[in-house]
């Protein structure tokens, strides 16, 4: 019964706790605001290597009141990152503007998912948060494909396991290596559509070559990838362009652009209630 009563305590401390959930990525940086599991606000920002700790809290200050509240109600940050030199600059402002030393998933973090990667430690954080989020959902097998500057395929089995994936260039990647590995071809905007890949200029022959490419890229992978499965995994998309390459992917079954958010919050609370995290804050 104590532990009952302690387990419906830890709940609602929980619950009124504001945090910050943040994937830093080597493109965009997104964050939430999350109170309890309830996310209040999201945010996509550009990754700046060179943002010092002061000008961040300016940033996310300000964020924070649209939110109608102050970067200082923040009880804590908990944080994926791929960009190792963001990771000083980040420590050094949750020391200094929440007094609390910023969550990193890493290592040492029970996230509660074996990882059957050969090198664990070289699976990337917001890879991780995808699987817990997705499995956590369906508790099944599933292929994750995430639309970020890189594209990576991340594959769970039945049983909740990290089982590994496939990594591929991103389409901004691969749209940015074309506009500055030749003479004459343009910059060109990814989020929109063609309707053909029949491209009637240049512009829309390079939009029609990137879409149908990487659907067509995703679709092969995708197929080896099951060739790999006993059974059929559930197949979801996320990241920023996964709204534009969905509807090119029949194999693609849903989009869930949060997932990484969501994966974040679901790790940070196993380690509240679990671990007792912030207790007493």
């Amino acid at each position: 019964m104590g532990s009952e009563i302690d387990g419906m305590i830890e709940n609602s401390l929980f619950s009124k706790t504001y945090f910050l959930a943040v994937d830093i990525g080597n493109t965009h940086t997104v964050t939430g605001l999350f109170q309890g599991d309830c996310l209040l606000k999201d945010w996509r920002l550009h990754t700046d290597r060179e943002i010092t700790p002061d000008e961040l809290a300016v940033t996310l200050d300000q964020l924070c009141r649209f939110a109608g509240i102050r970067l200082g109600d923040i009880n804590d940050i908990i944080i994926s990152c791929v960009v190792p030199p963001l990771i000083h600059t980040w420590k050094n402002l949750a020391i200094k503007y929440i007094s609390k030393e910023a969550l990193f998933i890493q290592d040492d973090i029970p996230v509660e998912m074996p990882i059957c990667y050969r090198r664990p430690y070289e699976l990337g954080a917001d890879r991780l948060a995808n699987a817990v989020a997705a499995y956590s959902r369906y508790r099944d097998a599933i292929i994750v494909v995430d639309y970020g500057t890189a594209t990576t395929f991340d594959c769970v089995s039945p049983r909740g396991e990290y089982l590994g994936g496939s990594i591929a260039p991103g389409l901004v990647l691969a749209a940015e290596a074309l506009f500055k590995g030749t003479s004459r071809l343009p910059r060109v905007e990814l989020f929109a559509r063609p309707k053909t890949a029949l491209g009637q200029d240049t512009a829309s022959a390079i939009q029609a070559g990137i879409i149908y490419g990487f659907a067509g890229l995703t679709e092969g992978i995708i197929a080896q990838l099951l060739r790999e499965f006993a059974q059929r995994p559930k197949i979801i998309a996320t990241g920023g362009l996964a709204p534009v390459m969905a509807p090119y992917c029949p194999s693609i079954e849903e989009v869930l652009p949060d997932l990484v958010l969501e994966g974040l919050e679901i790790i940070y609370r196993r380690i509240y209630i679990h671990g007792g995290l912030c207790k007493g804050s």
